[in-house]
């Protein structure tokens, strides 16, 4: 799964501690959601969306296998 975590955060000036601190988990877990390394909970990919002032449609990219 493509996110557009990277391109949003930049936007909005944030870096992924910053980002981090505000959903509450770790910047490496940000990392790992960016490089697609790790699936987020509906409730994280939720508070997520929400920093960003997006959709979890808009900021995940689902791939069809």
């Amino acid at each position: 799964m493509k996110t557009r975590i990277k391109e949003l955060r930049a936007r909005y000036d944030l870096t992924q501690e910053d980002l981090a601190k505000k959903v509450g988990v770790r910047r490496e877990t940000i990392l790992f959601i960016e490089k697609g390394n790790y699936n987020p909970s509906l409730q994280l990919a939720h508070d997520i969306a929400k920093i960003l002032q997006t959709t979890i449609d808009d900021l995940f990219i689902f791939e069809d296998k």
